[in-house]
């Protein structure tokens, strides 16, 4: 691209924030503008605002130390310094819906990593490798808001891609059951072990709201547009999960058993998880993995320690693919969750959207 497209940050300043900061420091189509939180940042510059409890393990870029934070409150003056948002604020769900469409209707597009708008019909909830048909909504979308430009876009919940993109490669054996226990690092909740020591050594068996979304929103990922909405699937396709906080810092690891209406070998589930691409890969975007999915074959992984940077955390990791004696298959997956399951995986969709002129200049 020419000329970088201007890009703000809702809700800056926690973890998420930050996340998209470190991704976006130094990418080749887009360059931070504008960085907007709580009235009680505003107006302090980023490094005096985040300070100590700045948590990457890389240090804060320079571009940003010296931003002046921005009331995130002010939609017209922050929408007119950019060119389209991504949003990590932290709200009520209500709160959150109300100002992503407050700034949609500012004619500025919002890419979000909130949950407040996952279940809006006309909301596409990509993953950009599995659904990416879906972002045609957006016309509709823009009808409902009044728009020409301006819309909101969504990625799904972190707990959801370590499993999810295998049940997308064997869509073609028609998975039926699936039984899915997730072991998530605490970077999802916003934590480190410097301000959640009470995880070290521990596991906490229940992680509020995140079964439901486990279980619910791969049927939207998997569901069709009809009418100007997404419809989620309808089938026999089935989930039920338990979702564990685990001491580890980054990595969500999921256990998963499942059937299938067909009976593939070991040999070609391999294979299909091997060879499965899509949009992104072909459209070579800037943080889109070469290789969306890899098949370990030790016993042994994959490992959080060994495996959760894989392809700069944007892929996924699966191993340990082998028969059940009561469901047809089990496996272990394992994705980044701040990276492909977070922010990395917005920055992605707002990359899909600008290749396909859903997001231009203003």
């Amino acid at each position: 691209m020419s000329e970088k497209l201007k890009v703000g940050i809702l809700g800056a300043t926690g973890m998420v924030g930050q996340r998209f900061i470190t991704l976006l420091a130094d990418h080749p189509w887009f360059e931070i503008t504008t960085l907007a939180a709580s009235a009680s940042s505003a107006g302090k510059t980023y490094e005096e605002s985040v300070g100590s409890r700045w948590k990457m393990t890389t240090p804060m870029p320079e571009c940003v130390k010296s931003m002046v934070i921005r009331d995130v409150a002010d939609v017209e003056s922050v929408s007119s310094t950019v060119d389209f948002v991504f949003s990590a604020v932290n709200m009520t769900k209500e709160e959150i819906r109300e100002i992503e469409e407050a700034y949609a209707k500012t004619e500025t597009p919002v890419v979000s990593n909130n949950s407040a708008h996952r279940w809006t019909p006309d909301v596409p909830m990509v993953i950009p490798e599995i659904n990416p048909e879906h972002l045609m909504v957006i016309a509709s979308q823009k009808k409902r808001l009044g728009t020409l430009r301006g819309f909101i876009a969504v990625k799904p919940n972190c707990s959801i891609q370590s499993y999810t993109p295998a049940l997308a490669a064997w869509r073609e054996y028609e998975p039926t059951d699936v039984v899915v226990s997730t072991y998530q690092a605490i970077s999802g909740a916003g934590k480190t072990f410097l301000d959640w020591p009470e995880m070290n050594g521990n596991i906490i068996p229940y992680i509020g709201g995140e079964e439901e979304k486990s279980e619910q929103e791969p049927m939207k990922v998997f569901g069709s547009v009809k009418g100007g909405e997404i419809v989620k699937l309808q089938g026999d396709l089935r989930i039920t999960s338990q979702c564990i906080r685990v001491p580890v810092l980054n990595g969500h690891t999921a256990t998963v058993f499942l059937n299938f209406k067909k009976d593939p070998t070991k040999e070609e589930l391999i294979e299909r998880l091997r060879a499965f691409s899509g949009k992104p890969q072909e459209l070579k975007l800037p943080h889109a993995p070469e290789h969306f999915i890899q098949y370990l074959e030790d016993d042994n992984r994959p490992q959080v320690a060994l495996d959760v940077d894989y392809e700069g955390g944007m892929g996924v990791s699966i191993g340990r693919l082998r028969k059940d004696s009561i469901f047809d298959w089990k496996f272990v997956g394992l994705s980044h969750n701040t990276l492909r399951g977070a922010a990395g995986g917005a920055l992605e969709c707002a990359e899909l959207l600008t290749a396909l002129k859903y997001i231009t200049r203003k």
